[in-house]
């Protein structure tokens, strides 16, 4: 369940970073290539502009209900030929028009279910992967353009829960643990958060283990950007971002096996 108290906050601070951020890129900037495969800095744009917009007027009517999704070909379509100043003034625009719009929204809305991409949820639930899909594609700009953000705040917490939820996932499928093992996170930088997951039949997020079999020591942002498949786990290692220890075999494993999403 998403709390309205947190996650609008949370993602008024993705509208204000991002509209910050793209004001002030240069021609060349925009023509980047993003850590996104395929999409270069305007393509990410007009990616998380092109979702607010199909969202606008958008009241799920029943559970089964999906976003409407399809509008985001007809937005590219219409986008396709703007200049980057052009784009820009019109995300402006959009997320001006969102700002309004979910300041009006009724707590019935908010809590309207409906389908989601992570499965069924609620119209605030979507809003949680609003803010997590803000924070990730902020930094597939920022960090080839080699621009420093901000990597705490609400909606940071947010992003980050939005991995956490999946840890038993990562633990299971990706990292592949096996019956009675279990693996310790220990965030630190921007975020400092303590993560845990369990073996036991199946893997799954638990709140605390007595000595894990592996301890993974890694910085929050290259955590949540690693957990996306967006950059090299080899690089993170090289550089300290990422470390283990416990059974060796096994951090080295975990560390280079954490995506779950892209």
């Amino acid at each position: 369940m998403s709390n309205r108290n947190d996650t609008m906050p949370a993602l008024e601070n993705c509208f204000n970073e991002f509209e910050s951020l793209i004001s002030n890129f240069s021609e060349s900037d925009w023509e980047t290539r993003s850590l996104c495969p395929d999409w270069d800095v305007k393509g990410v744009v007009t990616h998380l502009a092109g979702i607010e917009n199909l969202l606008l007027k958008w009241v799920p009517q029943n559970a089964e209900e999906w976003p409407p999704f399809p509008k985001m070909a007809e937005f590219e379509s219409e986008t396709e030929s703007l200049s980057a100043t052009e784009l820009l003034d019109r995300s402006i625009s959009i997320l001006n028009d969102r700002r309004r719009e979910l300041a009006g929204l009724s707590d019935e809305t908010w809590s309207l279910e409906c389908m989601t991409p992570v499965g069924p949820g609620t119209y605030g639930r979507f809003m949680n992967i609003r803010v997590f899909d803000f924070w990730v594609h902020q930094r597939d700009i920022t960090m080839p353009l080699g621009i420093e953000t901000i990597d705490s705040g609400p909606h940071a917490e947010i992003a980050l829960d939005e991995v956490h939820g999946s840890l038993g996932y990562i633990a299971g499928k990706k990292i592949g643990l096996e019956d009675g093992m279990s693996i310790a996170f220990h965030l630190s930088g921007a975020i400092e958060r303590d993560l845990f997951a369990l073996v036991d039949g199946r893997a799954s997020v638990v709140e605390h283990v007595d000595n894990p079999t592996i301890e993974i020591s890694v910085d929050s942002r290259s955590f949540v950007m690693l957990a996306c498949g967006r950059i090299d786990p080899q690089v993170e290692i090289d550089a300290g971002r990422i470390s283990w220890s416990g059974n060796d075999e096994w951090g080295e494993r975990a560390s280079r096996n954490l995506r779950f999403t892209m």
